[in-house]
Parts: structure tokens; C-alpha cells; sequence
């Protein structure tokens, strides 16, 4: 049986769907898996070894291009070998209009997306004609995304661990060397990542700093400072100038090589970004912080994990832009976060 999972984007969208792959293997292992997702997170997919092929959108350059001669047919193309597959079921996990097309353009006869309640744009509802609904138990984001698999394959075996991620052997080989290269082989590494896509779930680079000191001087840490922009990158400089010079920023790097240097630290920390759920994935502690969006809903579980929420009766706002954003990003303390560490790592 041919199975198509619709789930493009974003990186924390994409890793938190990660867990539908060991589930449908556990329910038939007969079933042939492809996966339809955005270039910039095909890496996310390329070493999973459920994964039988991946159909790989290309939107960003496609925009970029203004929809050129050439982006059209390999828009259209990839639409056609779509329908050439002739896949048994489709499993819309997306539940947006793009995602919609892309299931409607399967013309497999049997479709699973969210109803009314769980779709994102009302346009998808057009594209399933298998429709499963959300209730109040369903309130972390993964919950969410097992629904559509859980109802086309009933007798899966499923889990709350987030994940399984991957690192190819070789991605591996070349972040030890790394590691030796800037000589914290061997040695107990903790990730800081910093930034985040909404102001309103970044922290102050003060706190970071602090942090950071203390969590070198207490705990025998070395702290690794990972960003993804000129801006974070930045910010990891000013961290790194106010907490002593003893921190390493590291190179901005793929989502391959990233995966590596994620699996390698002993505890990851931040907030509410892709980075955090791609260390759960690949079986690294964590520690993270929420203040605009709901550790219960987004936060990875298990006993690996430790949740830091704002205590202000706001939060979660889902703001991405706050008067109350000192005060709120003040609520994080450094104290709660050096603890979380601490027993993360113990």
C-alpha cells in the first residue's frame, strides 16, 4: 500500500510529525511511505530509512522566480508525478490551502485531513474527503498531528516520544572532528540557541549571558552559541562578550550538521523554536522556555525534557508583538533555568 504524508513545513511543524512514520510502520509494515516537503527541510527526511521518497517543493524559489516559465513546469511536473504515483492514501497533516492542492492533485481515493476545527484555511476542506476532528484532548500539537494517521491505520502501535531523527554516519564523523577541531571533544556541551522567529519568544541577551556563566562556573558546562541570521548572530556576540569570552559561537551551519552538533551536547536550551524540537527528536534533554505559546501544547515530552512557562495570567498571548515584552521575557528567570539544566543533565 502506497501512503503520501502532506506535511511541508515549518522545521518544528516537520520534526513534530516525525512520530507518524514509526506508527504506520507499526500498523502494517507493508505500507511504502513517501513524504511531500519544503527543500529547506528535506534534509529533516533524506537519512530516515521509512521514508521511501521524498517530493520536494520548492516555493521559496519558485516566489523568487515570480512563477518564471521554468518554475511553472516544475511546479506542474511535480503535481504529475503526484498523480503518477497512485497512492492509496494521503495523509493532509498540513490542513492549508497548498497543502490541499497537493492532496487534491493525488486523486488517491482516500484522503485524511482535519474538519472545520482543525484546517487551517477552509479551501482544504475541499481537497479530503476523509475528515477527522479535534476535541479538548487533543491539545498538544503532536496529539494533533497522530489524528489523521491514527484513523486510516487503528491498529498502530503509538508513542509520545518525539522523533526518531536521524544523523547520516558521515554528518556524524565530520561534527566529532569539528568538535576535536575546537577542543570540546569529549568534554560536556550545552547548546544555547537564541533566537526565534517571533520576538515575542526570545529572551534578553543579558539573561542568556548570565546564564551562561553560571552555567560554566556550577555546572562544568561549555557553552556552544548556534543562530540562524545576521541579527542572532549578533546577539550571540554580545552573549558572548558579557559572559566572559569562554563560549563558542559556532559557524552558521545545514540542518544536517546542525542535527549532529544537537545529538553530541549533553542538554539543549531555548525557546520555542525547531532547534529544541529536533534536539527531542534525536533523544538530547532539553530545557525550554515559553512565554507567548503554551509548553503543554508545543513542548517536547518525556522525562528528558524541562518546561519553563511564564507565570503572568497573559501568557500564552500568541502575540508576536507585546507592550508587556520586558516584562514578560523578565518572567523567565535565570534561577528556574540553571535548575531545569541541573536536573536535566543529572
Amino acid at each position: 500500500m502506497k501512503i503520501l504524508i502532506v506535511k511541508a513545513s515549518a522545521l518544528g511543524d516537520v520534526v513534530h510529525a516525525l512520530p507518524v512514520l514509526p506508527y504506520l510502520k507499526s500498523a502494517s509494515a507493508n505500507l511504502e511511505i513517501d513524504w511531500v516537503v519544503e527543500e529547506p527541510f528535506a534534509s529533516l527526511l533524506s537519512a530516515n530509512p521509512m521514508v521511501h521518497h521524498l517530493h520536494i517543493l520548492r516555493t521559496k524559489a519558485w516566489r523568487k522566480a515570480r512563477f518564471s516559465a521554468r518554475a511553472r513546469r516544475e511546479f506542474f511536473e511535480l503535481l504529475g508525478s503526484l498523480r503518477r504515483e497512485r497512492y492509496d492514501v494521503v495523509l493532509d497533516l498540513q490542513g492549508n490551502m497548498k497543502s490541499g492542492m497537493l492532496t487534491l492533485a493525488t486523486h488517491a481515493p482516500l484522503r485524511y485531513g482535519f474538519d472545520r476545527s482543525g484546517a487551517r484555511e477552509w479551501p482544504n476542506l475541499l481537497a479530503t474527503n476523509r475528515k477527522v476532528a479535534l476535541s479538548e484532548a487533543d491539545y498538544h500539537i503532536m496529539d494533533r498531528t497522530m489524528l489523521a494517521p491514527m484513523a486510516a491505520f487503528p491498529g498502530g502501535k503509538r508513542s509520545d516520544a518525539p522523533g526518531p531523527l536521524f544523523v547520516a554516519p558521515k554528518i556524524r564523523e565530520e561534527m566529532t572532528r569539528d568538535l576535536e577541531e575546537r577542543g570540546l571533544s569529549g568534554k560536556k556541551t550545552t547548546v544555547f540557541h537564541c533566537g526565534a522567529s517571533w520576538q515575542t519568544k526570545r529572551w534578553e541577551n543579558a539573561s542568556w549571558a548570565e546564564l551562561a556563566r553560571k552555567v560554566e562556573e556550577l555546572l562544568g558546562l561549555n557553552v556552544i552559541l548556534t543562530w540562524g541570521g545576521e541579527t542572532e548572530h549578533a546577539d550571540c556576540r554580545v552573549i558572548w562578550e558579557t559572559s566572559g569570552k569562554t563560549a563558542t559561537i559556532w559557524p552558521r551551519v545545514g540542518i544536517p550538521q546542525m542535527a549532529a552538533l544537537l545529538e553530541s551536547a549533553s542538554v539543549v536550551v531555548g525557546g520555542d523554536t525547531g532547534l529544541i524540537h529536533m534536539a527531542a527528536a534525536l533523544g538530547t534533554p532539553t530545557v525550554s522556555f515559553y512565554t507567548a505559546t503554551h509548553s503543554l501544547r508545543n513542548g517536547p515530552r518525556g522525562e528528558k525534557h524541562r518546561l519553563v512557562q511564564s507565570n503572568l495570567p497573559c501568557s500564552p498571548c500568541l502575540r508576536r508583538d507585546c507592550r508587556r515584552l520586558p516584562e514578560c521575557r523578565a518572567s523567565i528567570r535565570v534561577g528556574d533555568m540553571l535548575e531545569a539544566i541541573a536536573a536535566a543533565i543529572a
